[in-house]
């Protein structure tokens, strides 16, 4: 007779078995379980993934350490003309008073006109499209409102007159189109013709009254810091459209010097007009923090404002455009402690301002 055994080591398999799962769990169980190779991507790429959490954490922790020891201002557009906005070490946050509203007439019936093109441009020559003239209609009720409200405003009676004028030709080009019942590219051509002038003036004044307002306010801001000013960084923000002569970046450069640029004053492109000042001073922070690591591991403070691979990818590019008997197509190459203005620097064909327009 066979010695006896311990009951677990002598469970027969039959035993050993996982009770059979009901049909509901089916919907569970029946996962594909991941192959291993995808299992280390993901744990790997965890670390990446990860990284971001951590960046902003020490974020938080290192944009208090910025802003008690630097003043920051910070330039945001805005379609009132752009706010700035000023940190300072253990005071309140000091906000600049708002562009004069001039300028968001100016700006507004300006765009009335460019708008008027874009609107009719789809249907121009399609005779039989009626699908633009119930919003143009629209259009005009608004435009006839602010035809009676000019006289009302405090614009000086020169810009009162152009924006009269421009009204006026706008509503005189939506009649046009609607006894017509078709839009040409002619007529297009003609309305663009007699608006250009008084537009540009729009646009000159509009500009003018929004630099004046900010140098002001800039100047006003650099007296009270005082000696302080030497610490200040400060940024902007920008859209593709606007990066060439942006111009809040372009203000600010006046009270910096030119060694500043993409040292304490920065462009900072964002995918929309506006932002807040909140994803400003993250942005930042990033930046500046960044710095010390390419120092600490690298020992280059300004790298990492750069594409870190960008360099390498640089090379890449050059072999293998060679290789394939192709034309390298690739910028000087730019110390990372350039000042040069974030925006084209280079000459080109054409004009270069609207002053340079016939």
């Amino acid at each position: 007779m066979a010695a006896s055994c311990l009951t677990a080591l002598c469970t027969s398999p039959e035993a050993l078995a996982q009770p059979s799962l009901p049909a509901y769990m089916d919907v569970i169980t029946g996962a594909t379980i991941p192959a291993p190779d995808r299992v280390a991507f993901q744990n790997l790429l965890a670390l990446n993934t990860g990284m971001f959490e951590l960046y902003g954490s020490a974020g938080q922790l290192v944009q208090g350490s910025i802003l008690a020891q630097h003043p920051v201002i910070l330039g945001l557009f805005s379609s009132a003309g752009g706010r700035m906005i000023l940190y300072r070490p253990g005071q309140p946050v000091l906000e600049g008073p708002q562009v004069p509203e001039r300028y968001q007439i100016l700006k507004s019936v300006g765009h009335s006109v460019m708008a008027l093109g874009v609107i009719v441009g789809p249907h121009i020559g399609k005779v039989d499209d009626r699908s633009w003239q119930p919003a143009v209609a629209a259009y005009r009720v608004k435009l006839q409102a602010a035809l009676d409200s000019v006289g009302a405003t405090s614009l000086p009676a020169e810009w009162r007159a152009n924006n009269q004028a421009l009204i006026r030709e706008n509503i005189a080009f939506i009649d046009r189109v609607l006894t017509e019942k078709v839009v040409s590219f002619a007529t297009v051509q003609d309305f663009a013709e007699k608006q250009k002038a008084a537009l540009k003036r729009n646009i000159q004044w509009a500009a003018d009254t929004q630099v004046t307002h900010w140098m002001s306010v800039l100047a006003e801001w650099k007296r009270m810091l005082g000696t302080d000013w030497a610490k200040v960084y400060a940024a902007s923000n920008t859209i593709y459209v606007a990066r060439q002569n942006n111009v809040l970046f372009s203000v600010l450069a006046q009270f910096f010097e030119p060694q500043d640029i993409n040292s304490r004053l920065m462009l900072i492109e964002t995918i929309s007009f506006t932002t807040t000042p909140a994803d400003m001073l993250d942005a930042l922070t990033r930046i500046i923090s960044d710095r010390t690591v390419g120092e600490t591991f690298f020992g280059s403070r300004y790298l990492m404002d750069y594409e870190l691979m960008g360099g390498d990818a640089r090379a890449s590019i050059e072999r293998i455009t060679k290789a394939q008997g192709m034309t390298t197509h690739l910028p000087p190459r730019v110390p990372f402690g350039s000042h040069q203005w974030p925006t084209l620097v280079t000459p080109g064909e054409g004009p270069a301002s609207l002053a340079d327009l016939p």
